[in-house]
């Protein structure tokens, strides 16, 4: 079976539907910075942050994009062999003795080693040759090692996890379809975390969520919860929930942060901040869909990218340097154009028939 790279869909009405989608991308960014600020002068928060963040996001993707264009191949496997040194090596991505486990730094490595598992299976889908191809399947099964190797239970789990459904959703054609699940996917998870944090789950289903997450987690999210109801629209600034939480004044190991992207956003931001945060996501997924890479090439990065913002639903991932440039970076490469009519020389030959989008 071979593998195209990159998608037959070219022309002026292409081009302009990417306009538009980068065009929806800085826009989306730029409202996450510019609320940031508001919120922080309204409540004399710190959005250092979260620009920090969007910075690192943005400056990701625009390499991603770059590289993705000139070298697919190569530059997926340098992102996946560097998000494997970055988990296994570097101190601030992997799991260390100050934090309490599962908070902290676990959830960090287990988004750097999604990411790398991502990026192998996308070089692999963007291969020309078959043996190549086999050798970055094999690559990206092997951060599954890794991970156990690392201590990473869960970074195994989740590598596994995108591996298969690499290979699983190979013969997709309907990516829209792919994508729109992966989305409900991560609704879901964060759903089930703000249900938890607002006491509205039946106790059963509650006391076995709260024994597998740990009680510390659900208190931070309850904490988050109770900030977000007391200032629903602006919130209570960012950075000031380590200064609020009643759960971090008697344990402060957990890194000041409520564990969870969506509830921290709440909590500091309000509702808006919530709704860019989504409308993110979102963008994401719409950029994937309308890529000019071939749709194994998509649902590799997309399965990568759910996983990842699983992850920050039940944990502290984002507020990692490493992991948002690494997520950028795997959907810079993912939404990469072809500087010219035919792909990279080290890109999959041109697709024969058109590439499925519906």
């Amino acid at each position: 079976m071979g593998s195209t790279g990159w998608s037959a869909e070219t022309g002026p009405d292409a081009a302009r539907r990417h306009r538009v989608t980068d065009a929806a991308g800085l826009t989306v960014l730029g409202g996450c910075a510019v609320w940031s600020m508001i919120t922080a002068a309204a409540r004399a928060g710190r959005p250092e942050g979260v620009l920090l963040a969007v910075l690192a996001v943005a400056a990701g993707y625009a390499c991603g994009r770059i590289s993705g264009a000139l070298v697919p191949v190569a530059a997926s496997v340098a992102a996946g062999g560097g998000g494997l040194w970055l988990a296994a090596v570097a101190p601030q991505g992997g799991p260390a003795p100050d934090t309490m486990a599962p908070l902290g730094r676990a959830g960090a490595t287990a988004a750097l080693l999604a990411l790398s598992a991502g990026a192998l299976c996308c070089a692999a889908w963007s291969a020309r040759q078959r043996r190549l191809r086999i050798a970055l399947h094999a690559g990206a099964a092997g951060t599954v090692v890794v991970a156990l190797a690392i201590g990473s239970g869960t970074g195994g789990a989740v590598c596994a996890g995108i591996v298969l459904y690499s290979l699983v959703a190979a013969g997709t054609r309907r990516r829209a379809v792919a994508l729109a699940g992966l989305g409900l996917a991560t609704a879901a998870v964060a759903a089930v975390g703000v249900a938890l944090a607002g006491s509205v789950l039946p106790s059963g289903t509650a006391a076995a969520l709260e024994g597998r997450l740990t009680a510390h987690r659900v208190l931070l999210w309850r904490d988050a919860w109770h900030l977000a109801e007391s200032d629903p629209a602006l919130g209570v600034g960012p950075g000031r929930f380590e200064e609020l939480s009643p759960t971090l004044a008697h344990s402060p190991l957990s890194g000041g942060k409520p564990h969870s992207a969506v509830l921290q956003v709440a909590a500091e931001q309000g509702a808006v901040g919530a709704a860019l945060l989504a409308a993110a996501y979102c963008w994401l997924l719409y950029a994937l869909w309308r890529s000019a890479r071939s749709t194994q090439v998509v649902l590799a990065a997309g399965g990568a990218l759910t996983a990842v913002a699983a992850l920050a639903s039940l944990g502290n991932a984002l507020s990692f340097t490493t992991v948002t440039v690494g997520l950028g970076l795997l959907a810079g490469i993912a939404t990469a154009e072809p500087l010219t009519d035919g792909p990279p020389h080290d890109a999959a030959a041109p697709a024969g028939v058109r590439d499925g989008r519906e």
